[in-house]
């Protein structure tokens, strides 16, 4: 039953999550159309690629180790080693704030003044918005381990609102601004979401709510490092652990973001190609932030929690673990038939998505093809996703820092791949590349599961093979929608496009009902959740 309350409660996170990144994208995706429209394509670049990098960049390294390592089970009953652990997130973003700021003034290519006025303000706004967000991250860590699901929704989500609203009032009362536009936001950004999460645990801790959710915080400098005379600061194991996350968070945030650091190292792009790579790459992504990423994060929550790190499969609880392989094989099996459905309708539709969200300036050059290219990428990271987050939550500390060692090949085949097929092919490189490394990682992660489960009669793998029916089927609607957009897309009539968009969801419609009529193993898991799911709910 406990196992079954840690999936419930796995799920509903996840479809939390889902709702955060739908709120999330659909802001960003209106945001963006709007913004196209009164900035320059080179302030674009300089904002979506070079000083979001320098952000995303201090905040993963600083804290993407300590999440991992500090979401594990084996926190549990050490609060106070678990606090001062986490507050050296803050120290360590500092110093990687300074060095990169430091980098991104006076190192790297500067844009144009005269195009792109007030750079350097807008690299210290962006360092200091991480240094912001590192302040909430034991506050963050908390919430995810006592399941606190809708916080993390309802404080993102105001927080991007936030962020959101500010960009539009300012780009209309004040378009001169330029980049500071975008920096103001950026801080108020961090600023709400940081004072949320703590006005949050201090109205638990002062109406002594924290009772009713067991939390082990009785003061709010409970929340804050302590000194123990008699005690150990930190949980060695744990540091230890989050020291072997550390090398390889590195190194998974180059192959994470290794288009935009060839971008901004080498200079390959004028920011004005940047700009409009990065809309493209952000369409593209949709489907993976939406959807594939608050499955992946809820799915290393689940299996952190129900299985055991150091521990071989004959010795981990029976109930868990067939649990735990019926879960990642449907997870395999969802995410592939999403990805597959993205490859197949993104390739024809392309085109006119693009000219209905951004008219010429998106549809016409290498825009299309970008984003044709982008939806098998997205197929890959569907696969690589789920895997890798089975194999992170399941490894050794032994297996940790012997994937670092592959991570770092990987890197580096990753970053030469990047530089010398965006030399030959353009923009088109950068995603060509990622599937290069995407595909090295997902042999890995299957091979790790195959040799995971090879003394055992589970064979979650399975779930990587859609029924013969719905591939065929896959195939006959790949080919009806490449013949549909080649003699009805390319017309000017409004008639002829609305005929290609009624062809692709016929033969959706037509997809979606032979996957239900014969993944009936995967129909019955999510039905089975659900219900229990609903129950849970309807006791509480």
């Amino acid at each position: 039953m406990a196992d079954t309350g840690v999936l419930a409660s796995a799920a509903k996170a996840a479809s939390y999550n889902m709702v955060l990144q739908l709120i999330f994208r659909v802001l960003t995706f209106v945001l963006n159309a709007f913004v196209l429209r009164y900035i320059s394509k080179d302030l674009l670049g300089v904002v979506n690629v070079r000083l979001t990098l320098l952000y995303t960049t201090v905040v993963f390294i600083a804290r993407e180790a300590f999440r991992r390592a500090c979401l594990s089970k084996n926190t549990e009953g050490k609060s106070t080693q678990l606090i001062n652990l986490l507050w050296l997130t803050t120290p360590i973003g500092i110093i990687f704030t300074l060095v990169f700021a430091s980098l991104w003034i006076y190192v790297l290519e500067q844009p144009d003044p005269s195009v792109v006025p007030n750079y350097s303000l807008g690299v210290i706004f962006f360092a200091v918005s991480a240094i912001l967000e590192l302040l909430s991250e034991p506050l963050w860590v908390i919430s995810q381990t006592f399941l606190f699901v809708r916080l993390k929704v309802i404080v993102e989500g105001v927080a991007i609102a936030t962020r959101c609203i500010l960009t539009v009032v300012l780009l209309i009362l004040f378009p001169q601004w330029g980049i500071l536009i975008f920096s103001i936001s950026q801080i108020a950004y961090t600023a709400v979401l940081t004072g949320l999460y703590y006005a949050y645990f201090i109205w638990c801790i002062t109406t002594k709510t924290q009772e009713e959710h067991k939390l082990p915080f009785k003061t709010i400098r409970d929340l804050f490092p302590k000194w123990l005379p008699n005690d150990v600061l930190i949980d060695w194991n744990m540091a230890s652990l989050t020291w072997s996350f550390s090398k390889q968070s590195f190194l998974k945030q180059i192959l994470t973001e290794g288009e935009r650091y060839v971008m901004t190292m080498f200079s390959i792009l004028s920011f004005a190609d940047q700009g409009i790579y990065d809309v493209i790459n952000n369409l593209g992504s949709l489907a993976a932030r939406f959807i594939f990423l608050p499955i992946e994060d809820s799915g290393y929550l689940f299996f952190t929690q129900l299985l055991q790190r150091e521990i071989n499969i004959n010795d981990q609880k029976p109930d868990s673990l067939k649990l735990a392989t019926n879960v990642l094989e449907s997870l395999l099996k969802v995410v592939t038939l999403i990805g597959l459905t993205i490859l197949v309708y993104g390739h024809s539709y392309s085109y006119l998505l693009l000219d209905i969200y951004g008219g010429s300036l998106l549809s016409s050059g290498t825009g299309p093809m970008l984003l044709r290219y982008y939806c098998g990428y997205v197929l890959m990271l569907a696969i690589n996703g789920i895997s890798e987050c089975f194999v992170f939550a399941t490894m050794s500390k032994v297996q940790v820092d012997k994937y670092n060692h592959k991570m770092l090949l990987f890197s580096l085949v990753f970053l030469t791949s990047s530089w010398y097929l965006t030399s030959l092919l353009g923009s088109v490189g950068f995603i060509l590349a990622n599937c290069c490394n995407m595909g090295a990682r997902i042999c890995h992660s299957v091979f790790y599961i195959w040799r995971f489960y090879k003394d055992s009669s589970f064979r979650p793998l399975h779930g990587l093979l859609p029924s013969t029916t719905v591939m065929v089927a896959y195939i006959i609607a790949f080919i009806s929608t490449v013949i549909s957009e080649k003699y009805l897309c390319c017309q000017h009539s409004v008639l002829s496009k609305l005929l290609h968009i009624c062809i692709g969801a016929t033969s959706l419609l037509v997809i979606l009902a032979l996957i239900y009529a014969t993944e009936k193993k995967l129909l019955a898991f999510i039905k089975e959740q659900y219900h229990n799911m609903y129950s849970k709910k309807k006791k509480e």
